[in-house]
């Protein structure tokens, strides 16, 4: 049930609240290699450090492992997302990234997984110079790729991949009687989380224990500061409104990120859904009244869209 009524899964309470998300720009990658293990250490080096825009400039994770017929190279895959705020700095951070990583991993290679997208960003024009004069070109269907001469054998990449207007911030709060009721919970929201194409999880296993709110109460120059309505240890100090039900001693964020508002609903709704434990009380959400983004999520509308 909805519109102000208490709704329950499996016991937990969800909040009747709406988490609040941002416009962002974001791209795919996918990368191939000669086997899934050199595929994924190629996509977990490119999407490292880059958990939050705040201080990493770019938001980035795996999406899914791909096999041999869902790459345009035949051979294992692992395609990645990329969130910034604009076009030109996600462009920035691509040339950046798959230079520093995928260029130097054995026997990688990396496509465009938007070649759709409304803009486009450099990629392989950009680091086509790595190969001193020797680099080559060639135009497959309408796509550009370039291939860069290296000891190994060469590094096929793509020239410039596709960009759309994507969504940041999709989130919910687990609220527990502890941390290890409040992680177990949160993993497994991470694995069903993670069954949904076009979505990632930032945050380091897609969970983030330390959730903020906009600005800061004593540091004015500070962007970002700890959440302390959620920060058990806090709960009773002066000039803190706690938003804690009694009983919770443990808070976890699930950060989500999707292509779409369809997918970040559909991961949402599989994450909370999940969560729903022993030792949970209450699933609720991140929201600053609507200041942060234009895209609300209201969480009991996410499981009656799902029941119609």
């Amino acid at each position: 049930m909805t519109d102000g009524v208490p709704l329950e899964r499996r016991g937990v309470a969800i909040r009747d609240t709406y988490a609040e998300a941002f416009g962002m720009r974001a791209t795919r990658l996918v990368i191939t290699a000669a086997s899934p293990r050199w595929a994924r250490i190629g996509a977990d080096a490119l999407t490292g450090f880059a958990t939050s825009v705040i201080g990493c400039k770019v938001e980035a994770g795996v999406e899914a492992e791909l096999g041999p017929s869902e790459t345009p190279d035949g051979r294992p895959g692992v395609s990645v997302l990329l969130f910034a705020f604009d076009a030109a700095g996600l462009g920035q951070r691509v040339v950046e990234r798959v230079g520093q990583t995928l260029l130097t991993c054995a026997t990688a290679a990396c496509f465009d997984g938007l070649p759709g997208g409304t803009e486009r960003a450099p990629m392989g024009e950009g680091l086509r110079f790595f190969g001193d004069g020797f680099q080559s070109s060639k135009v497959i269907d309408g796509r550009r790729f370039w291939r860069v001469p290296v000891m190994e054998g060469e590094f096929l990449v793509e020239a410039s991949v596709g960009v759309q207007r994507a969504i940041g911030g999709g989130n919910f709060l687990i609220l527990a009687v502890d941390a290890a009721a409040a992680l177990a919970a949160a993993e497994a929201a991470v694995d069903a989380m993670r069954r949904v194409r076009g979505v990632i999880l930032p945050f380091p296993g897609g969970v983030v224990r330390s959730g903020s709110k906009v600005g800061a109460r004593r540091y004015k120059k500070m962007v970002a500061s700890t959440n302390d309505a959620y920060c058990p240890s806090l709960r009773g100090r002066v000039g803190v409104t706690s938003a804690l039900p009694d009983g919770v001693h443990s808070t976890l964020e699930i950060v989500v990120n999707g292509l779409d508002r369809a997918a970040i609903e559909a991961s949402l709704r599989a994450g909370i859904d999940a969560a729903c434990r022993p030792g949970v009380v209450e699933i609720s959400a991140g929201n600053y009244g609507g200041k942060l983004g234009k895209h609300l999520f209201p969480l009991h509308a996410l499981f009656a869209e799902a029941a119609r």
